[in-house]
């Protein structure tokens, strides 16, 4: 029993709306996700500042 207390400690915390989401490499190589690849995305532009964007229109600004 204890062995599945630490199966739970061991997840990492995740955004309330990613809850659910796993992602596995099958034997063929390819990747295999819980969550369509178009909904990370959208996640993804509503959620992180994309960091070469940002440099770039700071460089702009000069």
């Amino acid at each position: 029993m204890e062995k599945d207390n630490n199966k739970d400690k061991d997840k990492p915390e995740v955004h309330e709306e990613l809850k659910g989401f796993e992602i596995n490499i099958d034997s063929l190589g390819n990747v295999v996700s819980s969550i369509k690849k178009e909904e990370i995305n959208k996640f993804l532009d509503e959620n992180v500042e994309d960091r070469k964007l940002k440099e770039r229109d700071e460089n702009s600004n000069s």
